[in-house]
């Protein structure tokens, strides 16, 4: 946590904030703070700045604070994602939110298993949670929106042709002859299969509505691993 992200029920004045919980212990354990120390805030889709601590006891703090800061730019890149495997599914999102991303589409393909798709972490207060831990690892207060997409085609072939247009559509998929591009300088969408790619009729149809597909070479990485690589390597 390198800042302390506060909800709007935090504030108990305008430049005023109480916490408690997962937030104070982090201040008070981790980052070993004690009155008259400041740490980095910021406010969920709101300006980051600094707190100042003015009491903290076993069961809560209190900080002023000065919000003076925009937060970061967002990436211009809406990541498709197949669902990962439910123990990867937190981690996957974290990393996407602390490296700018906004927008992430969960779809289904052949080989997300069925059982994936009743995971309690596919809930909205677990998805929002490792999006705040992202933000704060990064810096950023803005909550990306995610979407689930339970059948591929109705997605794919209705909806991603609107969302693609005027942007370079990419699909990840190991093996392909054509490398990723790399600092590219336009929007994009980036589509990522599951651990060994998407199964070549859905590669086929993401080909149809525009898509390239492309490789970072022969191996295949796991899915947390792909999206890292691939968003570094284009930004």
């Amino acid at each position: 946590m390198n800042y302390v992200l506060l909800e709007p029920e935090d504030f108990a004045a305008e430049d005023r904030v109480r916490l408690a919980g997962r937030r104070l212990r982090h201040v008070r354990e981790i980052l070993k703070s004690a009155i008259g120390d400041e740490v980095r805030v910021g406010v969920i889709n709101g300006k980051i700045g600094k707190g100042r601590i003015e009491r903290v006891d076993e069961d809560s703090l209190e900080m002023s604070v000065l919000l003076d800061c925009l937060p970061p730019d967002p990436l211009p890149l809406r990541l498709v994602l197949a669902l990962p495997r439910p123990k990867v599914l937190n981690r996957t999102i974290a990393a996407a939110t602390s490296m700018g991303i906004r927008e992430i589409d969960l779809i289904n393909s052949w080989r997300v298993e069925k059982s994936y798709w009743k995971s309690p972490r596919l809930s909205a207060e677990n998805l929002r949670m490792h999006s705040i831990l992202g933000l704060e690892q990064a810096g950023d207060t803005v909550l990306p929106t995610i979407r689930l997409h339970r059948l591929f085609k109705p997605f794919v072939r209705d909806e991603l042709p609107h969302i693609i247009h005027g942007r370079l559509a990419l699909l990840a998929q190991p093996g392909e002859e054509i490398e990723a591009p790399r600092q590219i300088l336009q929007p994009a969408v980036l589509a990522i299969g599951p651990e060994g790619g998407f199964i070549e009729r859905e590669v086929e149809t993401f080909r149809e509505i525009g898509f390239t597909p492309v490789s970072l070479g022969a191996r295949i990485l796991r899915v947390e691993t792909a999206v890292a690589c691939l968003i570094g390597r284009l930004f």
